[in-house]
């Protein structure tokens, strides 16, 4: 890789730490909210909910505006909102300031993810695209569990204090972002995208998406951030009824587990699609997954909780993106659109896995753990019918 790449690669990835930094900071601390205002575990999911309902809204808006304007206004816009977001948060007082906070998070937020790997994508040729997309995952898997490790530690001094450290973070990595990283979408192709746009709404986009070359994989999509969001929604939770643990054990677990994730997919994702293939490290991510979540049941200490999560973001963090990868390669042009109904999916998944995870803690706390390991394994029967099918269809056109 190029100088010139590596510093927009950096860069990027820096962007997508202090995003999923800052969402990750709420995980060790928003059951301690919760419970301090009054609220149950579901109010606890819809405040994770109502963050990904607006990715959900928003993502493909933000997509089309980064083939019309760019990927790097984009980019800052939302690191910009992102902050504003994060210090709403430290100085809130009352239930609906942390709503009003995540709607603003998510708003923004999902500006970033779309417009970054669109930017990849832009920059990278379809051979090293599987690697590009990996650093960034790895970026977004350290950001989201050494948000929680931050937040625990800083926590103890204030609540407010680990918001304030993200928003002041999105600010500066949106100001190095507007001053610091090259645009990757030339005016001419910007035209040619805008000539070419399809204007229908969200929802027919998404319709129409389904029925194009990647919509079982947008389906996928769906499907693993469903069940990943039943163990994001209700871990801290968990911990704290199951283990009576604090928010700077909760936050050490899942910095361990982050680490794990982080290397797993900044250097085994590219190693693993060169050598196997997309389509066999997403099989085998899936099952991997499915079984993470069954064995996180059995965790009785502190060592065995630490071993099982890892054991299943290990699998979670390979898999979204090999996922990713093989979406961009089905994408053509217009990635920017695609990589935006891409993030609507996920960010769909992440609402009804949080409602449901939430109402579920509420009858039994491992009634959320069962249905994420149910989604995986279907997810991984699903895979291997559609892999064949289409395999049989390029035989028959070939």
């Amino acid at each position: 890789m190029k100088n010139k790449e590596f510093k927009s690669l950096f860069m990027l990835m820096i962007n997508m730490f202090v995003v999923m930094m800052g969402i990750g900071l709420v995980i060790p601390i928003l059951p301690y909210y919760v419970e301090a205002f009054g609220a149950s575990s579901f109010e606890l999911g819809l405040l994770i909910a109502v963050f990904s309902f607006m990715q959900f809204l928003l993502a493909p808006f933000w997509g089309r505006m980064s083939d019309k304007f760019g990927r790097k206004p984009l980019i800052a816009i939302g690191m910009f909102g992102f902050a504003g977001a994060e210090f709403i948060f430290a100085f809130a007082t009352e239930l609906w300031m942390l709503f009003l906070s995540r709607i603003l998070a998510g708003s923004f937020g999902s500006a970033v993810m779309p417009s970054a790997m669109a930017y990849v994508s832009d920059r990278t040729s379809s051979e090293k695209r599987g690697h590009g997309m990996g650093m960034l995952g790895a970026a977004m898997a350290l950001g989201i569990v050494v948000g929680p490790g931050i937040g625990g530690w800083l926590a103890e001094v204030s609540l407010s204090l680990p918001f304030l450290f993200a928003g002041i973070a999105a600010t500066l990595a949106g100001i190095f972002s507007l001053f610091l990283l090259p645009e990757s979408l030339s005016k001419e192709k910007r035209m040619e995208l805008e000539d070419s746009a399809d204007r229908s709404n969200q929802f027919s986009q998404m319709w129409h998406a389904l029925k194009s070359p990647v919509g079982f994989l947008l389906i996928l999509v769906f499907g693993l951030s469903f069940g990943l969001a039943n163990f994001q929604t209700i871990f801290g939770m968990y911990a704290l009824h199951q283990f009576d643990y604090s928010p700077s054990q909760v936050g050490f677990i899942m910095v361990v587990v982050g680490v794990i994730g982080a290397v797993a997919q900044g250097g085994l994702v590219g190693r693993l699609t060169v050598r196997f293939g997309d389509e066999r490290v997403v099989l085998g991510a899936l099952l991997l997954s499915g079984i993470g979540f069954v064995i996180m049941m059995l965790a009785f200490d502190f060592v065995t909780v630490i071993f099982t999560t890892c054991l299943f973001f290990l699998g979670n963090s390979i898999l979204r993106p090999s996922v990713n990868t093989m979406i961009s390669k089905l994408a053509g042009d217009r990635q920017g659109m695609i990589m935006g109904l891409n993030n609507s999916f996920l960010s769909l998944g992440n609402v009804a896995g949080a409602l449901l995870a939430g109402l579920m803690f509420e009858w039994n706390m491992y009634l959320p753990y069962s249905i994420g390991a149910l989604t995986m394994f279907v997810g991984f029967f699903a895979t291997v019918s559609w892999l064949s099918r289409r395999k049989e269809t390029i035989k028959t056109t070939a």
